[in-house]
């Protein structure tokens, strides 16, 4: 008889995620090139709306540490809606359920993502959201192990991991060996052009799986 896991139990290290998936860091620059090249300009409009997404962040962060859903509801997900990923052709599923059955073993793991936006049967980006007072890279293993569950074998497939103060995006792909690797922080907590730069990440990602 399987045995089942939590995800959130059972891959708590970066290790543990690239033993038990068999996962390879990629450092070649060419691996990961939408977090860096052919960004989306933003219009007037754009940074405007996401000066006033900054603000309630901002004021509330202030306080003190936010909780998690509180970062997803203060940013994660308007970051999300001032994406697109809310309009078609994308659709997004909260609460999304993971089943992962190892190779070689009896052992499923399960879990759930916060939310996930999906192009047709594409899986475009996956949101992992932790608690403010949490590093972002706790929330990397998770990330994968979800990124993992992707059905789709052809086309690589992206997260978005964020604690509210910092934003790191990460790209899996399984067409062949599985890889991964990660973009730098963007720290939007602090300057605006942080919180901009991210966007336009972002933005890039649904422009390519549109375009795709």
């Amino acid at each position: 008889m399987s045995q089942t896991t939590a995800i959130t139990d059972a891959i708590t290290t970066l290790l543990a995620a690239e033993q038990r998936f068999n996962l390879t860091r990629n450092e070649d620059t060419n691996f990961f090139t939408e977090w860096r090249q052919d960004l989306p300009e933003l219009t007037p409009v754009d940074r405007t709306l996401l000066e006033d997404l900054r603000r309630p962040y901002i004021y509330h962060r202030s306080a003190g540490q936010l909780l998690k859903s509180t970062v997803t509801l203060l940013l994660a997900s308007p970051l999300l809606a001032l994406t697109g990923f809310y309009d078609p052709p994308f659709r997004v599923r909260a609460e999304e359920s993971v089943l992962l059955v190892l190779q070689d073993s009896e052992e499923v793991l399960q879990g759930r993502i916060d939310a996930l936006v999906v192009c047709d049967a594409v899986w475009v980006i996956i949101l992992e959201s932790k608690k403010t007072m949490l590093s972002i890279w706790s929330a990397l293993p998770q990330a994968l192990a979800y990124l993992m569950g992707n059905p789709n074998l052809e086309r690589p497939c992206f997260g978005m991991l964020t604690n509210g103060d910092e934003i790191l995006f990460v790209k899996v792909d399984r067409s062949g060996l599985p890889q991964y690797t990660v973009s730098r922080v963007f720290a939007t907590l602090g300057a605006a052009e942080e919180s901009i730069d991210a966007l336009r990440v972002l933005r890039r990602i649904g422009l390519e799986a549109v375009r795709n």
